[in-house]
């Protein structure tokens, strides 16, 4: 079986550990040069290729985005009918075979639903594409029927399919940067209380059968000189918690942009005002809300966080964010 697992080491032990290192070999033990600043992207484009409005291509209960940032291309999500991303790029004109890396939110179908056709589809061109694809723990958890036998879980049949493609799966335990600039969140720590998620299944966790709150639900934030870019699949984790994590981890800087699903069609009018509240603390500056956000709530987002019709849409396929230019939201969704 094809796995690797992603281990990050704990600061504070690690700065204890070098204190005590300098103090036992004395003076002629010099310390490190503190480390450089983070890198942070200049030229970012993230298009989305599934949600359910669609301007070009098709629309779909789904997600998925591509990210290119300084040179990297990342795959996030896959949508949810097999062949819906494959559709809407060829309709777009963008050819996704030297995409070696997918980013899987979690493991609901409408976000690894493509991942397998894509997988193979793409790698009769080029062996490496989507070849390697980054997930978090809980993704392969089972989640068992609500009433008599059966798996709720896709991803726990398609892993031995993905690997049996050559596919590697890596695992995150915690925060980590693919590439300069561009990091991945792994498991959110629920700070807020955000219930972004339905509460009515379960998953065999290893404290037992629990709620399934979405456990392995991750993001991507890309550092850029102007701040912070989000890209989400759902948010189940809440959006202010992952936002919240990203600051303590890249660096506290302006929310620049966020862009995906959220989760929020559910909210009441309090809880979106008190997103919006924050996303407004956070300096946001665009916003494009696609898939679960809800269009009722991508409103009141727009007018709580104070943005305009300008900076704060409802996402379609085609649909896309650069930091030279800001939100495309094509003719629908203007």
């Amino acid at each position: 079986m094809l796995w690797q697992r992603s281990h990050h080491s704990h600061p504070t032990r690690f700065a204890a550990a070098l204190g005590l290192a300098l103090l036992l070999a004395g003076p002629a033990l010099q310390a490190e040069e503190p480390p450089a600043p983070h890198a942070r992207v200049t030229q970012l484009r993230v298009l989305v290729l599934s949600t359910m409005l669609a301007d070009r291509g098709i629309g779909e209960w789904g997600f998925a985005a591509l990210v290119e940032a300084d040179g990297h291309r990342f795959l996030f999500d896959t949508g949810f009918r097999p062949d819906t991303v494959l559709t809407n790029a060829r309709e777009l004109g963008v050819d996704l075979s030297d995409v070696t890396d997918v980013i899987l939110s979690h493991h609901h179908d409408d976000h690894t639903g493509g991942l397998l056709a894509l997988r193979r589809a793409l790698q009769a061109k080029n062996p490496k594409a989507l070849s390697r694809a980054h997930v978090a723990p809980g993704m392969f958890w089972s989640r068992p029927q609500p009433k008599g036998p059966g798996e709720n879980n896709p991803m726990v049949a398609w892993r031995a399919e993905y690997e049996g493609t050559g596919g590697v799966f890596v695992e995150h335990t915690g925060p980590v940067e693919l590439a300069p600039g561009v990091w991945l969140t792994g498991p959110v720590p629920r700070v807020h209380p955000e219930r972004n998620w339905s509460g009515r299944g379960q998953v065999k966790s290893p404290r037992g059968l629990v709620e399934d709150n979405l456990p392995e639900d991750q993001s991507l934030v890309v550092d850029t000189n102007r701040g912070l870019v989000l890209v989400s699949g759902c948010g189940h984790a809440g959006m202010i918690n992952t936002l919240e994590l990203a600051r303590r981890v890249v660096r506290t800087a302006p929310l620049h942009a966020a862009i995906g699903g959220f989760h929020l069609l559910d909210a009441d009018d309090r809880a979106l005002a008190w997103t919006g509240g924050k996303l407004r603390e956070f300096g946001i500056g665009h916003l494009i809300g696609a898939h679960c956000t809800g269009i009722e709530a991508v409103f009141r987002l727009r007018s709580a966080a104070g943005l305009d019709r300008g900076h704060c849409v409802v996402g379609a396929v085609g649909a896309s964010f650069t930091l030279d230019r800001g939100i495309d939201p094509l003719r629908l969704a203007h």
